[in-house]
């Protein structure tokens, strides 16, 4: 079996642009795949990172998964380019869709391809990002639905407010401005209750001092997790933080490869990883990078943000691991969500997505519906 081409195209998405993926062969399979979302307006140069690549892989065997992926991996850096950001999402895509055609000619769901699962259902989180005002009972009020949806665990995003009176560069934070993040905090976990799990995401919205003052205040609430609290460039000052306070740190969405993780894992920097397949180098990378973290004990909970194809590729991840913990589902606000797969049935059922048996990723795109939301100009 070989490769005979590669195309991709750019949807509305959440918060901005989705970039999906085809590769086809000259035996009929075609492999779906999805990069990592961008804002929107910024998706097409992710799709040209993409179609850069066919003079890489068409011709090649498919089903060398890991010899493809360190093909487009290192040749990057002989055409001048980084081995981190966009032109490895475009890769991640590129990989999963290779996954799905060998899953697909094999009979088998990525998940056998990865040594099989520990689980049959993936258990989710749902991201929110807060209340319909910046007030405490608006917040409560909010994770309220959510959880009576099913779900057993959510996210909340303090620090995308209006809260802050101080200018956002050097990210400080003040003790009024502590207090109202805490009373947050208080308010969702009075309103769900001691069995709802809540994680707190500050997407690296605060220095070092501040972020320690906040995870020592959100002690009390026993958080899943207080996720990227600080820039991910330092990792000494992630470590101090984490050796400080008993509010597990969670980071990963903004590191790339093993290579990036080796030294958090090192460093002991951090309670709970979450790498995002479409931006790590896609699954077979990600599963090394959660092997590596069940060396040091730290769970695996992956950040995702994409359609039902780079969410089905996450799935089939956790399915394979040891230390998987929860995925994020960051959906629940995008009615069109599900939509986009050619499916009846709801893909997140109470809290759990069910992990498919069909070959490949095991979900197909609806291409009616994907062609009501290609942006302007786009086509397969």
């Amino acid at each position: 079996m070989k490769i005979t081409d590669i195309k991709a195209t750019v949807t509305e998405g959440f918060g901005g642009d989705w970039i999906l993926i085809r590769v086809y062969t000259d035996e009929g399979i075609v492999g779906y795949g999805e990069a990592f979302p961008t804002w929107t307006g910024q998706g097409r140069a992710i799709k040209e990172m993409i179609l850069w690549m066919k003079d890489l892989l068409i011709g090649e065997d498919p089903t060398d998964v890991d010899r493809l992926w360190t093909k487009m991996y290192q040749r990057q850096i002989y055409r001048g380019c980084s081995v981190a950001g966009a032109l490895t999402t475009a890769i991640s895509g590129v990989e999963i869709a290779l996954w799905d055609i060998t899953g697909k000619a094999l009979g088998v769901p990525v998940y056998k391809l990865l040594g099989g699962k520990h689980r049959d259902c993936i258990r989710v989180y749902s991201d929110y990002h807060g209340g319909e005002t910046d007030d405490p009972a608006a917040f409560a009020a909010r994770a309220q639905e959510i959880v009576a949806q099913g779900f057993s665990a959510i996210k909340m995003d303090i620090d995308l407010t209006n809260w802050r009176s101080t200018q956002d560069f050097n990210r400080p934070m003040t003790p009024k401005e502590l207090r109202h993040l805490t009373g947050l905090v208080a308010a969702v976990r009075e309103a769900v209750g001691d069995d709802v799990e809540i994680a707190v995401d500050c997407h690296s919205g605060f220095d070092a001092p501040s972020a320690l003052l906040l995870a020592r205040a959100l002690e009390p609430y026993h958080l899943l997790w207080l996720e990227e609290p600080i820039p991910p460039k330092n990792l000494a000052a992630l470590a101090h933080i984490t050796a400080s306070t008993s509010t597990p740190i969670c980071v990963g969405e903004n590191l790339y490869t093993r290579w990036d993780f080796r030294e958090l894992f090192e460093r002991q920097a951090a309670n709970i990883i979450m790498p995002d397949v479409q931006k790590t180098g896609g699954i077979l990378e990600s599963k090394r990078i959660a092997d590596l973290a069940s060396t040091y004990y730290i769970p695996m909970a992956p950040h995702c943000v994409t359609s039902p194809i780079g969410t089905m590729a996450s799935v089939h991840l956790c399915a394979s691991l040891a230390n998987f913990l929860i995925l994020e589902y960051h959906m629940i606000d995008v009615p069109y969500w599900g939509d986009f797969a050619a499916t009846d049935e709801p893909i997140v059922k109470d809290g759990y997505i069910e992990v498919p048996e069909k070959p490949g990723l095991g979900i197909e795109l609806d291409e009616k519906v994907i062609a009501c939301y290609l942006r302007a100009g786009e086509t397969w």
